[in-house]
């Protein structure tokens, strides 16, 4: 439990950040990269091994909020408060396509994943999806090297009518079901509160799992059926899935606005403003 490495970029305030995906083989100090969004457009990439800044990029005009890589790691998507996502590459350092569909609603979830098979009838070896702050989701198959990128789903949820701005609402968080790659769950702002999941082959919401308040976080495990969701009324709440049965815990003092479960599944952590709580699933 100690400090290892810090970076630190003077009067830049460090919105998003991501690890470079390593090989299943070995976790190697040849592939730890931490890639990190600031408010003024800029990414940087750092080497965690040789602890210093590799590469700096400026895909934006507006503030970066999310950013991801690749599954093979050779790519950074990253995503704008403008609403514009991003592709950059690492290796160059040049944006080699920018995607306007969600312009004017900042960007709050990117995230990727292995496509399966030939699945859904297009090209590419990869699907990802953006989120922004409209209730809207777009899901997209990809192949990076061969330039193509296409438009799989446009997701839309409904909403009633909120107050102005969006920093008043809760966030629109969407990620892939581990245990499930034909589905996303997604939660946010709506006519109720709770969460959805959209079967991207059948084009429909299957299942709906109600929440107790608007969810602030969300987080999948990689290893069960089980779904961590975090709240403004500084809550935890673990769910296994599809039944629903669900535990609370307490410990934050503030909005738990973080969730990540650990690759094993074994592990959960949570921040909120002022702390970082690592709980241990037992009996799962």
């Amino acid at each position: 439990m100690e400090l290892v490495v810090q970076f630190q970029v003077l009067n830049q305030s460090c919105q998003c950040l991501a690890w470079k995906p390593h090989p299943a083989t070995a976790w190697g100090t040849e592939s730890q990269h931490v890639v990190a969004g600031y408010s003024d457009g800029t990414m940087r990439v750092f080497s965690i091994s040789r602890t210093e800044m590799e590469l700096k990029m400026q895909p934006h005009a507006a503030a970066l909020t999310a950013i991801a890589y690749s599954t093979d790691g050779e790519m950074i998507l990253s995503g704008g408060r403008d609403g514009l996502v991003a592709v950059s590459s690492p290796r160059t350092g040049m944006t080699i396509r920018v995607l306007a569909d969600h312009k004017g609603f900042p960007i709050t979830v990117l995230q990727c994943t292995r496509k399966q098979y030939h699945d859904f009838g297009v090209e590419g070896g990869e699907l990802w999806l953006a989120t922004s702050s409209d209730q809207r989701v777009s899901v997209w198959a990809s192949d990076w090297l061969k330039d193509k990128c296409e438009l799989l789903a446009w997701l839309s949820f409904p909403a009633p009518a909120g107050p102005k701005g969006f920093g008043s609402l809760p966030p629109s968080l969407a990620t892939f079901c581990p245990w499930d790659p034909d589905t996303l769950v997604y939660v946010g702002f709506g006519v109720q509160k709770e969460a959805l999941f959209y079967n991207l082959r059948k084009k429909q919401v299957v299942e709906k799992i109600s929440l107790p308040y608007f969810a602030t976080s969300i987080s999948l495990s990689p290893a069960a059926h089980f779904m961590a969701v975090g709240f403004d009324e500084q809550l935890l709440r673990l769910l296994h899935c599809p039944d629903g049965a669900a535990q609370d815990y307490a410990g934050h003092d503030d909005t738990v606005h973080l969730c990540r479960f650990a690759p094993s599944g074994r592990h959960l952590l949570t921040a909120s403003h002022s702390a970082v709580l690592v709980w241990e699933l037992t009996g799962s």
